[in-house]
This record gives structure tokens, sequence and C-alpha cells, in this order.
């Protein structure tokens, strides 16, 4: 019931009360992002949602236009503090994951939830993806998960989709709130923006 329905429209009733502090935070926002060196303010990513449908997932940009897509050798996404990719107020958006406001956007849409795995990159084509990747996209991704409140970026992208599967299964009331709760302690600590993972790859 509560997966089936009742997340749905707490999804919505959510979202759009939250709206009118998301809409003060995007006009407050956009005027840093753009100025910095004149650039979109938005990065709206191809991402995979729910059964691999693609959609397009709004977030602030936080990189310097036409930078170079950097992934880990297990294919997730680069961070570090020293990153010269990501713009100064970029890296204050990311610090604090405002960068990712706008998903609320996704989140009325139908293309996210508040809580669930992130989305896929849509470089990986559904018919190689395996038992674990299949299971992530059952339910809808989310602006935060499980990995977001625990650990970030600080473990691998494949202990990552072991534990968005755990969520899969377990997902209840209870337990969207303890992510809830954990991630807005972790945002406020800063803890594990970064991934320990310094090897990586560029690609074009």
């Amino acid at each position: 019931m509560y997966k089936k329905f009742i997340k749905r429209l707490l999804d919505i009733l959510i979202g759009l009360l939250a709206m009118p502090f998301i809409v003060l935070l995007i006009v407050f926002i956009s005027p840093f992002v753009y100025f910095e060196d004149r650039g979109p303010i938005f990065f709206n990513a191809e991402r995979r949602g729910l059964k691999g449908k693609v959609f397009k997932m709004y977030k602030f940009r936080s990189m310097y236009v036409n930078a170079p897509d950097i992934r880990n050798d297990d294919s997730s996404t680069y961070n570090s503090d020293t990153d010269p990719r990501v713009t100064k107020v970029g890296r204050i958006l990311r610090k604090t994951s405002l960068d990712e406001v706008p998903q609320f956007l996704n989140v009325l849409k139908g293309d996210m939830s508040l809580i669930g795995p992130r989305p896929n990159l849509t470089s990986k084509p559904l018919e190689s993806f395996d038992e674990y990747e299949r299971k992530r996209i059952t339910v809808r991704p989310g602006i935060t998960g499980y990995n977001q409140a625990y650990f970030r970026n600080s473990i691998p992208q494949r202990q990552k989709y072991i534990n968005d599967c755990y969520y899969v299964d377990h997902i209840s009331f209870i337990l969207d709130i303890k992510i809830v709760l954990q991630t807005v302690k972790t945002v406020l600590l800063s803890k594990n923006i970064n991934t320990n993972n310094e090897s990586r790859k560029a690609t074009k």
C-alpha cells in the first residue's frame, strides 16, 4: 500500500507544499550560477527512471560550460575538492546539495520520488543491466536515498547498487523518515562529499 500509493501521494503533497520555498531558492541561486561564467543556470541531464524510462533531470549547473565528463574506473561520477571543472558557486551548491533542489520539479512531474535510488545514466543500454541494476529501476529514482543519506560518495558504485536493492526490498514509511533525517545530518556535517577512489578516466 505504502510503496504503490501512499509514497507517491506524499511526494505530490510535499512537493506542492515545498514549491513556494523551492521557487524562492531558484530565484535566489540562479543569478550566482549565471554571473560566475555567463553560462546556463540549469544542467538538464538525461537519466533513466522507473522501468528504464529516459527523462531530463533538472539540476543547478555546478561545472564550467563544456567541462569534460570524468569518471572513476567503476563508471561512477568523479568528485574531488580540487576538481577544476567545478565553479566556485558549484562547490557550495554541491557541498550543501542545493544543486539538487530543481529536482522537486521532477518529483511533481512523476519522473522521480523524494526518496529512492539515484537515477541511472543513459549510456548503458537496458539489455546489459544486471539483476541489481534491474531491481533499482522497479521504483522511481529519488532526490535522496539510502546511499546519499548514509554514504554519499564514499563507497564504490557496485556497493551503492547493492544498497539500493536493499532499499527496494524494504521500502516503508519508517525507513523513508530515517533516510530524510540522516540526509539532513549528512548534509549539515558535510560528510562523504567526495569519493575515496582517485582512479579516474575522462570521456568525451
